[in-house]
């Protein structure tokens, strides 16, 4: 390929090693959020003849609960379809959107520094175009990681056997209820941890971009004493 010049010299550099963790990170990210998938489980006790029941229910990412059906069953003489309560796939799309884009910006941007950093330096609108991207993409890891921690403390809510059972009438009048366990949700929390950190990440990189872009000034060059001229005599 035309100008390319291999050299693996900016990654040692902050520029080129703080992108590096923004890929690895990104990937940590949506993939905790997007690969999780759990149950939750409520045991059903009836009061006319005390036979026990146990309904499970399965959920995952993108986390659109009301389409998932929990009991379904003719159970203590009554016919019940409960589904389970609360949508919370805007927050966690757009989470795994925004972690999508900044592992394939890394990329692209690690392809510049080692193959065509020259490029790089050497014209105006990378660095500047790189430095607005890098600023961008901090300010989404904020937005989206602080709507899906929001997102994911709803989504324990409203997935937690006590809150379920609270909404089923068979529980109120027909039956006792009770949970019977809920997966954890330890991988959705590193997801949120995983989106802070990021957030950190592109905030320190975009100091490092902002050096390299014509925007920083250079330090004004001290002038050498040894050839500052000697003030003129007065006659």
């Amino acid at each position: 390929m035309a100008g390319l010049q291999l050299d693996f010299g900016p990654l040692k550099e902050p520029i080129g090693f703080i992108k590096l963790l923004e890929w690895i990170f990104a990937i940590f990210a949506f993939a905790t959020c997007s690969g999780y998938s759990g149950q939750t489980a409520l045991k059903v006790t009836c009061n006319n003849d005390s036979s026990v029941h146990e309904f499970h229910s399965k959920f995952q990412y993108p986390f659109r609960l009301n389409s998932i059906p929990f009991i379904q069953l003719k159970t203590c003489n009554s016919s019940v379809i409960t589904h389970l309560v609360g949508d919370f796939s805007s927050s966690a799309e757009f989470f795994v959107a925004i972690g999508i884009l900044a592992f394939l910006y890394c990329i692209a941007a690690l392809v510049m520094y080692v193959g065509y950093l020259h490029v790089y330096r050497d014209g105006k609108r990378g660095p500047i175009i790189d430095f607005i991207v890098t600023v961008i993409f901090a300010f989404l890891w904020l937005v989206s990681s602080s709507a899906w921690g929001k997102g994911l403390t709803d989504l324990k809510y409203a997935t937690n056997p006590d809150t379920i059972k609270d909404s089923i009438s068979l529980c109120k009048n027909l039956a006792v209820c009770a949970s019977a366990g809920v997966s954890g949700m330890g991988s959705l929390n590193v997801s949120v941890v995983f989106g802070f950190l990021n957030l950190i990440l592109w905030c320190g990189n975009a100091w490092f971009v902002y050096k390299e872009t014509n925007w920083h000034a250079e330090p004004e060059q001290q002038q050498d004493p040894g050839n500052v001229a000697p003030p003129a005599q007065i006659p």
